[in-house]
């Protein structure tokens, strides 16, 4: 796609403003880094506050008394079991059991706020209206700004008082300075933090009282995923994808007791015989020796020399100030601890699985 075909969000005159180094991203003209550096942007989110533009996420209204039950048949969450604020992280699975994207679904009055992957927009918007008779109203007026770290709530809460009350994956509708969100205490970092939806007219004014706050920073798409790296979350399309089963995944956690004993969702059979039974592959995380980094892609092999799997996701965590991991090994080299080499530049190196998250995770619950 050429530069002149991407799309921007609201907030992209404020991002060339502040200095951004742009770059494609999702079909959208996206930030990268801003001066300060993505080290830094990482830090700084883990000690006060970071603000990232999402807006090239979708934004989904279902609406209708079965919302949830509807949207059950597509994803293996309980949704129907959510409480009116209550938020819950799930994925669209296909027969094959693999992951058409993963969201995260709010209940709202009268049905679900639903958020999915950007590139994966268009399709999951196509998959929703061939599949539900929900009311679906794609919610292209709004932008999505989310606000992570430990310094998040003193920020928004000295603009809207009410955000103090959220607890850790809830929503609620409020005012922000004059501007009507949707808050839900998420996101995509590993810290606490906001995800707030506000009308497109109103985003570039609400950032900019944001970043007045004495902790806040802008932050980059380099740094969104260092830090969810740390965190151990996935990203779709590297971690996750069609071939890929939520066991597989290690998100065996996401499926509710009631589905898996209705089951009732795509991939059922196949996804509940691998809870039962085991996989031949696990997703596990991989902290290497030394200084290298294993990117996407890099070879993991057993002590032995014997391939058993790669790496999907893999950098350098500012915060542990070393090289970290997470990819797909075969199930009996996936217990934490276990010793495995990773090849990165033609040359085994010394590794071992881990638990993740690699850091202490900041949510307030």
């Amino acid at each position: 796609m050429a530069d002149t075909d991407l799309l921007k969000t609201p907030l992209y005159d404020l991002h060339v403003e502040l200095g951004a180094k742009m770059v494609p991203f999702a079909g959208y003209d996206m930030p990268v880094q801003y001066p300060m550096g993505v080290k830094a942007e990482h830090l700084h989110t883990r000690t006060k506050a970071g603000l990232f533009d999402v807006s090239h996420m979708g934004q989904v209204k279902l609406t209708g008394p079965d919302a949830a039950r509807d949207l059950e048949r597509l994803v293996p969450g309980d949704l129907d079991g959510l409480g009116h604020g209550q938020m819950r992280y799930s994925m669209f699975t296909n027969e094959a059991g693999g992951i058409l994207d993963d969201l995260m679904v709010c209940r709202i009055e009268n049905g679900l706020m639903v958020v999915v992957n950007a590139a994966c927009k268009a399709a999951d918007i196509r998959h929703m209206r061939a599949h539900l008779s929900s009311d679906i109203e794609v919610l292209e007026d709004r932008a999505l700004i989310a606000l992570q770290g430990p310094g998040a709530e003193m920020a928004l809460s000295a603009l809207a008082p009410a955000a103090a009350a959220l607890t850790f994956m809830t929503g609620m509708e409020m005012d922000i300075d004059g501007a009507a969100c949707f808050v839900t205490r998420s996101g995509y970092t590993g810290e606490d933090g906001y995800e707030i939806s506000v009308p497109t007219d109103q985003a570039e004014a609400l950032a900019r009282k944001l970043l007045a706050q004495n902790d806040v920073e802008a932050i980059g798409l380099g740094a969104r995923d260092s830090l969810r790296l740390e965190a151990g979350l996935c990203l779709y399309g590297h971690d996750i994808d069609e071939t890929t089963t939520p066991v597989e995944a290690a998100l065996t956690w996401s499926i509710g007791k009631r589905r898996r004993a209705e089951g009732g969702f795509p991939g059922a059979d196949i996804i509940l015989k691998q809870i039962a039974e085991g996989t031949a592959r696990k997703r596990v995380g991989i902290l290497p020796e030394g200084r290298a980094p294993a990117r996407e892609g890099t070879e993991i092999q057993a002590p032995d020399g014997t391939t058993i799997g790669s790496i999907t996701s893999g950098g350098f965590g500012p915060s542990l100030e070393a090289p970290v991991a997470m990819g797909y090994v075969t199930s009996e080299h996936a217990a934490a601890g276990s010793a495995v080499n990773v090849v990165v530049r033609g040359k085994a190196l010394p590794a071992r699985t881990a638990k993740m998250p690699f850091v202490p995770n900041g949510y307030k619950r």
